[in-house]
């Protein structure tokens, strides 16, 4: 099934809609960039990483890379160390195990959730977004690829 809307900019765009049981083998997930913003009070950032989420398998991870040439052309004096330590520990609360402290415990819905509550810090998440996917870990060096490299 498809739906045609007329955009305020006078764009048609098609958009699909996928019914419970119409995904075929693929799930829902959903993700989040992760952005650094080396100046908060500026509001500039970069693309550095995402988050994917998926209910189906269990899953949430998160691939980061962070471009230094960009985030010392925004902040010459930005905390690369402190930065790459805070996008790491991101992903070693995604994995889970030991990595994750406290939050080893939790399923990985609460751990995605925790991860995409709005902070204003130097990392931080996006608004999440959704789609579909018949492997999470493999759509997120997809959008890595795609909205962060």
């Amino acid at each position: 099934m498809s739906e045609t809307h007329i955009h305020m900019a006078g764009h048609v765009v098609e958009r699909h809609i996928t019914r419970a049981g119409q995904g075929g083998d693929r799930d829902v997930f959903e993700y989040a960039l992760l952005r650094v913003v080396p100046r908060v009070e500026r509001g500039e950032c970069i693309n550095a990483g995402v988050v994917v989420y998926s209910r189906a398998t269990a899953y949430v991870g998160a691939r980061t890379h962070l471009d230094e040439a960009r985030l010392l052309a925004l902040d010459p004096a930005a905390d690369v160390a402190g930065i790459r330590a805070a996008l790491g520990a991101i992903e070693l609360h995604c994995a889970g195990g030991e990595g994750a402290g406290q939050a080893a415990r939790d399923d990985a819905g609460r751990r995605f959730r925790w991860l995409i509550a709005p902070r204003s810090t130097v990392v931080q998440p996006g608004p999440v977004h959704t789609g579909l996917t018949t492997d999470p870990a493999a759509e997120a060096e997809r959008l890595l690829d795609l909205l962060v490299r």
